[in-house]
Formats: structure tokens, C-alpha cells, sequence
């Protein structure tokens, strides 16, 4: 999968991931989703961003998740 709206560069907010130019990063918008905000919501207090942005940030969690060993507690 293509992520044209993520972008990831060194010499932008240390090189985490971002959505597009804006310097938003994308564990931000994830945390705002898991934290029960609705996608209106989040637009609403961001109106640079724009729905698809919010898809394809979900999107990337995902891929990166399915790319990584996340370290988790036994129970």
C-alpha cells in the first residue's frame, strides 16, 4: 500500500511520521481516535486536515503494526 499522505523525513519533527506538510504526526491523530474522538470531531479542531488524512493514518498504524514485534506484558 501507497501512503501518498504520510510523510517521513529527517529534517521534519525529527523524522517521525507525518500527515502531509503540516508537521501533524500521525501517533497524534491516532491517539486522538483511541482517546474516543470522533472523526468530525478532529476535523472540527483541525481543519487542515481532511478526512482521508485521518484513513490513512489509521491505515499506517496498522501496516506499521503488521511490520513490527511490539513488545507486550505477559499476563
Amino acid at each position: 500500500m501507497t501512503f501518498e499522505r504520510i510523510q517521513v523525513d529527517p529534517r521534519k519533527m525529527g523524522g517521525v511520521p507525518i500527515i502531509r506538510d503540516l508537521r501533524m504526526p500521525v501517533a497524534t491523530i491516532i491517539n486522538m481516535v483511541a482517546d474516543g474522538r470522533t472523526v468530525e470531531q478532529i476535523l472540527s479542531d483541525f481543519p487542515e486536515l481532511e478526512a482521508e488524512d485521518l484513513k490513512q493514518a489509521l491505515q499506517f498504524a496498522a501496516a506499521t503494526l503488521n511490520e513490527r514485534q511490539v513488545p507486550l506484558l505477559s499476563a
